[in-house]
């Protein structure tokens, strides 16, 4: 693009970036939705008011072998708003067929191998937090999340506060979760934070963010590795684990769903597929499994 297209582009991505905004979509999606016009641009190079629809439908025949289902169904949605809310244009409907869905299972460890991941590291930080994630069920934002006030210790209860859909829920918390939460706390003493950034106890005693999502995945991934652990394993398999484990526990999955805040019971009939279940009580049965890992805590 010229200096003359590349301003009018920058105009036009700044007004769908407010649209967005005014529309109130979650951060998320204004990162994806604006992610796809800048996609689109940088193929022709062009101002996306000027592309054409066949060069529309040559991107998307682009796009669908180089790209996953999921951005090239949210590029399409993300082109469509920009078209109808900046450029004021009719959308005319991009025809994709949708690949067929590979349904696979996520890779689930046994209690012996979430005990050998927290044994596995020496970072109490890392340890405490896959005990509360496991323990809990927790999504990682929602771990790193996680504040002082949210931790009612007299009913054994944690607020998870904008999770998934930006819904509050009220989940379980477990003994053992609890106490790695107060250890690990101690050592940094966060106004805040129960996870706040930062190298060294000082940093993160006057951190002004949560640790850090990226770090977190790779300091799993190579506690995993380390570990003889030969199976997918990310912060989102300990949240897997703890739906699989519960109904093998003998958690029914009304209680599932609600502790794990899934929308659809489709979602946490999953784990059926994984385990066998009967009905027992939620909190009982989350501090008796617990309780039998042998932990050895990190400085």
């Amino acid at each position: 693009m010229n200096k003359s297209q590349q301003a009018k582009f920058e105009s036009l991505y700044r007004k769908h970036v407010s649209a967005l905004k005014r529309q109130g979509k979650a951060e998320k999606t204004i990162d994806a939705y604006s992610r796809a016009v800048r996609r689109l641009s940088e193929f022709f190079d062009a101002n996306p008011a000027e592309i054409t629809q066949p060069q529309i439908e040559a991107y998307f025949d682009s796009l669908i072998r180089t790209h996953s289902w999921s951005t090239i169904k949210c590029d399409r949605n993300g082109l469509q708003f920009f078209y109808e809310h900046v450029l004021k244009r009719p959308w005319a409907w991009v025809d994709i067929v949708k690949p067929p869905q590979i349904r696979s299972l996520p890779d689930i460890l046994s209690l012996r191998e979430i005990e050998r991941l927290i044994n596995g590291t020496r970072e109490l930080r890392y340890q405490s937090f896959i005990l509360v994630a496991f323990g809990m069920g927790l999504r990682l934002g929602e771990v790193l999340n996680l504040q002082v006030a949210d931790i009612d210790s007299a009913r054994m209860k944690v607020h998870v506060r904008r999770g998934k859909g930006k819904k509050d829920r009220f989940v379980t918390l477990p003994q053992r979760p609890l106490e790695a939460m107060r250890r690990y706390w101690k050592t940094h003493r966060h106004p805040r934070w129960i996870f706040p950034n930062g190298r060294t106890a000082e940093e993160r005693r006057v951190a002004t963010t949560s640790m850090d999502r990226g770090g977190v995945q790779k300091s799993l991934k190579a506690i995993t590795q380390s570990c003889g652990i030969h199976k997918h394993v990310t912060p989102h398999t300990l949240r897997h684990c703890y739906g699989a484990l519960l109904l093998e526990a003998g958690v029914n999955l009304r209680a599932i769903q609600e502790q794990m805040g899934h929308e659809c019971p489709k979602t946490t009939a999953l784990y059926t597929q994984l385990t066998e279940a009967t009905h027992q009580d939620t909190g009982q049965r989350l501090n008796t499994m617990l309780a039998s890992l042998s932990l050895t805590w990190g400085a």
